[in-house]
């Protein structure tokens, strides 16, 4: 993708092989006009920040990136909305896809897993919010295979000739190093995939454990057939580890939300 101008310099522009005509974008804390301590490019809008500030920040977003960014009333579920044209921000998913020209399919995140999917080739991209409980979920299934699930029945309906071909990228999140949980949140994932196990490591305290958010969700989609690139769990990714750069919620509640943002260009 080329780069813009008008893109901040420090805003993360995903190297993936997206066929001609996907663009993307992962936003930083830079280039925006939030005060302390939300500064300075929050694009929460549920985080007590001041809403003039918020819808600046998201206008930022939408111009640097010549689209229209959708952004969801997130609640760690498995939801995933198809939008379009006429799709209005606040509605209630962890996911969304579309097909439309310049509809960014739109997540936020503050130490969470951002995944964005491209078709290579068919024009048809979505994207999705992992935390842990959405990408354990139930059954061993959760936000990643819904998402897929429905990407796939409209492949289907308007392109039955294409296989689910799909490819991802995975943007910042809190690292291992920084991501402690505790059993139950282990056995979420073990109970459905026992090799899951190797993601996580003993933490310093009894029954805590360090969790690799960006390794599960990459076996997850490896699991789907899914070519996945970017966050390869290494200190570069950490959101934890640079207050400079990334927010984090884990790290300071009172914080602000970045967004990952997929989208055809027009």
């Amino acid at each position: 993708m080329t780069t813009s101008p008008a893109i901040p310099a420090d805003w993360i522009q995903p190297q993936w092989p997206a066929p001609l005509g996907v663009q993307a974008l992962f936003t930083t804390r830079a280039g925006g006009v939030s005060q302390p301590p939300f500064d300075s490019c929050n694009l929460g809008d549920h985080v007590q920040d001041d809403p003039a500030a918020v819808a600046l920040n998201r206008d930022r977003l939408a111009q640097a990136g010549g689209m229209h960014p959708v952004f969801l009333q997130q609640v760690h579920g498995c939801e995933a909305l198809r939008l379009d044209a006429a799709s209005a921000d606040g509605q209630v998913a962890d996911a969304c896809f579309s097909t439309v020209p310049g509809v960014a399919c739109t997540v936020m995140v503050a130490d969470c897993l951002p995944v964005l999917f491209s078709h290579r080739t068919v024009p048809l991209v979505g994207a999705a919010h992992a935390g842990w409980r959405g990408l354990a979920r139930t059954g061993g299934s959760g936000v990643l295979e819904a998402l897929l699930q429905a990407m796939n029945t409209q492949l289907r309906h308007r392109h039955p000739d294409a296989g689910p071909d799909w490819l991802a990228w995975l943007g910042p999140c809190i690292g291992q190093a920084a991501f402690e949980v505790g059993d139950e949140v282990r056995d979420a994932f073990v109970a459905h995939d026992a090799l899951s196990a190797q993601l996580f490591m003993p933490g310093v305290r009894e029954g805590k454990w360090q969790a690799d958010l960006a390794g599960l969700a990459r076996r997850r989609l490896m699991a789907q057939g899914v070519e996945v690139h970017g966050n390869d769990g290494s200190a570069a990714w950490c959101t934890f580890s640079q207050p400079g750069r990334f927010y984090s919620y884990r790290r300071a509640p009172r914080t602000g939300r970045m967004a990952a943002a997929v989208w055809l260009a027009d």
